[in-house]
């Protein structure tokens, strides 16, 4: 899929139906002039429904969608015929969409898995008909309740990605490169800054038919908790991730520096994302010597596992698999 049809943000008005009115109405019979009341209630209004969609993986579909309307309820009929419902509509969403109300930001709904509905937006209840007024001392009540309005909002749309882990490194620290030789992700890869503009996703197997998923998060740069480069805008997409492998290159002038930089970004963003299982990966290790390599393991943080990496030469690619797999084990046994 082209980078440009990623879309991580929509901003649609949606619109609920109305409840149809209730009747009134009398019962009128060639032998029954003057029957009593009969009328029916209005129908709801339709809802405005979010539905899970395990084989999307982008809001493209809705960018152009501003405007969402469900059906009116159908008044009621004599008889105690009830109306009609509105017609709901319902908006089918990838995995990890939240929904958001734009002024105060607060959450409405979330989708975690496929097939799962949540209403968004209720639709107005239908009017009761006079049927239901009667009494010993009003019989012929000449009364009915009208429909209830529907709900007129906007409403954001904001995907998160799932995924098991998330790739996070500066620009150019092989995290695409590392994507593509651990599963069948074909990410756009080149020795240029910023190739990565969309997040991709890649499902990589491992041993006795089992998998799991990572994520390639387009380059941070310092700054990019305060809106610098495109971090701000997919940082996001980490808070959905169980474990935050960390990729610096090995030919990096400082790593213990550049993790912290990457570290603080994070926090900066979301303090809760330093609660997350991390570990860092030295990328890129078929570029240098062993005299750099005895240096790299002078400077490393010693409190996160570390694994020496070569997408190039495959080194360290089975230890990664290993060590990703028994945290992911460990984080499901502790939930």
């Amino acid at each position: 899929m082209a980078s440009s049809n990623f879309i991580d943000y929509v901003k649609i008005n949606c619109r609920s139906g109305a409840g149809g009115a209730g009747s009134v109405h009398f019962r009128r019979e060639k032998h029954t002039p003057k029957g009593g009341p009969d009328g029916g209630d209005g129908g709801r209004g339709g809802h405005i429904i979010l539905r899970g969609n395990a084989q999307l993986w982008t809001l493209l579909h809705l960018k152009y969608r501003k405007h969402v309307k469900a059906g009116n309820g159908v008044a009621g009929e004599g008889g105690r015929r009830s109306g009609a419902q509105g017609e709901d509509v319902v908006l089918e969403v990838p995995l990890g969409t939240l929904a958001r109300d734009p002024e105060s930001s607060e959450q409405l709904a979330e989708i975690t898995e496929d097939g799962q509905e949540i209403i968004l937006f209720a639709g107005g209840r239908g009017g009761m008909g006079n049927d239901h007024f009667k009494s010993a001392t009003q019989q012929a009540p000449y009364h009915a309740q009208p429909g209830e309005a529907g709900k007129e909002e906007w409403v954001v749309l904001e995907l998160k990605l799932l995924a098991d882990v998330g790739l996070v490194g500066f620009p150019n620290a092989g995290k695409s490169t590392l994507l593509s030789v651990l599963s069948a992700a074909r990410p756009e890869i080149a020795d240029y800054p910023f190739t990565t503009l969309v997040p991709n996703l890649g499902v990589v197997a491992y041993r006795d038919y089992k998998s799991f998923v990572i994520a390639d998060i387009p380059g941070i740069i310092e700054g990019a908790s305060q809106g610098k480069g495109l971090g701000i805008r997919f940082l996001r997409h980490i808070e959905r991730n169980s474990i935050l492998l960390f990729l610096i290159p090995a030919t990096s002038e400082d790593i213990r520096q550049e993790y912290n930089t990457l570290l603080n970004e994070l926090r900066e963003f979301n303090p809760e994302l330093m609660d997350k299982t991390r570990l860092l990966g030295i990328t890129k290790m078929d570029l240098i010597d062993a005299a750099r390599m005895k240096e790299i393991k002078a400077v490393i943080p010693n409190k996160v596992p570390v694994v020496f990496l070569s997408a190039v030469s495959q080194q360290g690619l089975s230890e990664l698999k290993d060590v990703i797999w028994q945290n992911l084990t460990a984080i499901e046994s502790v939930e």
